[in-house]
Parts: C-alpha cells; sequence; structure tokens
C-alpha cells in the first residue's frame, strides 16, 4: 500500500459541509476502570459536560479545519437543546436550521471513560421529536460540496440525500448501528456508506470485503467502507478493496473518533479529494483527537492535521 501524498492538491479550496442528524448532550466522567457488568460504584477524577451526537461533533469538525459547516437538526426546546445550540455557534457552526421543538426532550449521554481512552456510553435519544423532514431547506443543499448524515433521524436523511441526488452532491452515510429497515432506506441513497465495524457486522454478518461489496452491490454504493479503530479502515472502490493503517497515538479519549472521521471525510470529500486521500486524511484527524478528553476538545485545526500526517507517513 502506497501513502497517499502528505501534501494534498486537492481540487477544491474551500470546503462547505451539510451534516444532518443528532446533537446530544454528553455528561462525561473519567473513571480509573469502566463499571462493568456487575452493580458497582466508581469514583470519577475528571466530570465535564459537552456537547456530542454523530452529525453535530462531524459539524464542529467540519469547522475546525476551516470549512464552512451548517449542522441540521431537531432537539427539545430545553435547558439541553438550548446549549447545544449555543455550543455549536460558539464553534462557528450554522445552526440556523438547527430546530428546537417545545414539548420535545433534548437527546443526552451519560459516557464513562477509563484511563486508556476506552469508554462506555449510555444514550437517551430524546422523546417527542418531531419525525417530519418537510421543513428541510432543500434547495439550499445544491450549493453544498458534501452532505453527511448519521441514521438517528430517518426521515430526515432520506429527504436531504434525495435532494442531494437530484443536486449531484455527494452525500456521506454515517453507517453506526441501526436497524436494518433504517440502512435498507437510506442506503440506496448514499454515495459514500462508511459503517463502524460493530454496525456494519450486525447489519451485514461481519466486517469484511465480503460485507462491504454486499453493501455496494445490492445498493449502488459508489463506495462502501468499514472503520476498524487501531487495525484502520477498509474500503472498497470500482470493484477493487483498499485499505489504510490507522495513524498511533497513545489514546486519552476515543469518544466521537469516528464522528470526527466522518466529518474529516466529508471535509475532504468537499474539496474533492481522492478517496484515498480523504480516507488517510480522515485517519489522521480522528487519532488527534483522541490525544484529548472528551469528543470535540482534541478535534485540531487543517494545519496540525496536516503537519501530523506529513510526519507520520
Amino acid at each position: 500500500m502506497s501513502a497517499a501524498d502528505p501534501t494534498p492538491t486537492w481540487r477544491r479550496k474551500d470546503a462547505r459541509v451539510a451534516c444532518l442528524g443528532l446533537s446530544a448532550l454528553d455528561y462525561i466522567w473519567v473513571v480509573d476502570a469502566l463499571p462493568g457488568r456487575t452493580s458497582a460504584k466508581v469514583r470519577a477524577g475528571e466530570f465535564a459536560v459537552k456537547g456530542g451526537g454523530m452529525a453535530a461533533t462531524a459539524a464542529v469538525t467540519v469547522a475546525r479545519l476551516g470549512g464552512e459547516a451548517s449542522f441540521l437538526g431537531r432537539a427539545g426546546a430545553d435547558r439541553e437543546g438550548e446549549l447545544m445550540r449555543a455550543e455549536l455557534a460558539a464553534e462557528g457552526v450554522d445552526v440556523t436550521h438547527f430546530r428546537l421543538f417545545e414539548g420535545s426532550r433534548s437527546s443526552l449521554s451519560g459516557i464513562f471513560v477509563d484511563r486508556t481512552g476506552e469508554r462506555q456510553i449510555a444514550n437517551f435519544r430524546g422523546a417527542s421529536l418531531p419525525t417530519a423532514a418537510d421543513w428541510l431547506p432543500f434547495d439550499e443543499l445544491r450549493s453544498f460540496g458534501a452532505l453527511l448524515a448519521d441514521p438517528r433521524w430517518p426521515d430526515g436523511a432520506a429527504a436531504g440525500f434525495d435532494a442531494c441526488r437530484k443536486f449531484r452532491v455527494p452525500t456521506v452515510l454515517d453507517g453506526d448501528v441501526a436497524e436494518a429497515a433504517i440502512f435498507e432506506m437510506l442506503l440506496p441513497l448514499t454515495d459514500h456508506a462508511i459503517f463502524s465495524e460493530p454496525a456494519l457486522t450486525a447489519y451485514a454478518g461481519s466486517a469484511c470485503e465480503t460485507a462491504l461489496r454486499t453493501v455496494a452491490e445490492r445498493y449502488g454504493c459508489a463506495v462502501s467502507a468499514v472503520t476498524l479503530g487501531e487495525a484502520g479502515v477498509l474500503w472498497l472502490e470500482g470493484g477493487e478493496i483498499h485499505r489504510a493503517d490507522a495513524f498511533p497515538v497513545d489514546a486519552v479519549d476515543t469518544t466521537g473518533a469516528g464522528d470526527v472521521f466522518h466529518g474529516a471525510y466529508a471535509y475532504a470529500l468537499s474539496r474533492q479529494a481522492p478517496t484515498r486521500d480523504a480516507m488517510i486524511f480522515a485517519s489522521a484527524v480522528a487519532a488527534l483527537k483522541c490525544t484529548r478528553p472528551d469528543g470535540r476538545s482534541g478535534i485540531p485545526t487543517l494545519d496540525a492535521s496536516l503537519s501530523f500526517w506529513r510526519t507520520h507517513s
């Protein structure tokens, strides 16, 4: 496997990415050891409250990298919703279409992180959030370089992907664990399907080349991929299988690493980067994120990401 160019000359200088789906508020406890499966009390050495959620964290990633990021999503008109929207806006993310609904409850996550960076997450996905997507700014999507969506708001993702297909705007699916019916709804509209290892295993029975070929052949995705943690990323494009190694780092917290990977990939795709460049760049950005606590504090700038790529290629 040859390394990608560590000083990329991608076709576009700018990046404009819309990220659609989940925003959550993360309550994070840093502990010496994860609680495990039995009843237990553990002492937390550190505690933080941070914005999270797949698409929302991807949008922050795009903004940190210097791109123009917009978040399209739903939350409750509650304390958590207001905090999430304010934090995204402070990061430079356009929250014009982050709608807070009266009578709804926002998504929350409780996260335990141990001293090696491994974590356990309990997520409350919110309550009474409207599923209708007719209020989304579909015509505006034609001006974006990519649309990324996660599977937590299927109706919104399907509507956004359908509009982007008409506008020939590439779509990226953050394939986290979801019901098979949701994947069967979204994958026919997806150009770049990037699964987590648990999600692809649950959906296709394994996280190997055969599963990626099944996704590509059944749904017509231009790129089907799976992130494998320390084993890197595997993807299928044009009938050929490819692999990129992970960047070795001393991990402090792996929370949000997949979200950051997807955001960085969509950023590179928006700049019309070759797929191999986009995969390796996203791996570098995600690796750097893991060197600092919580899901967002370690998201790097473009200069830091390219410097890390150059010195580790």
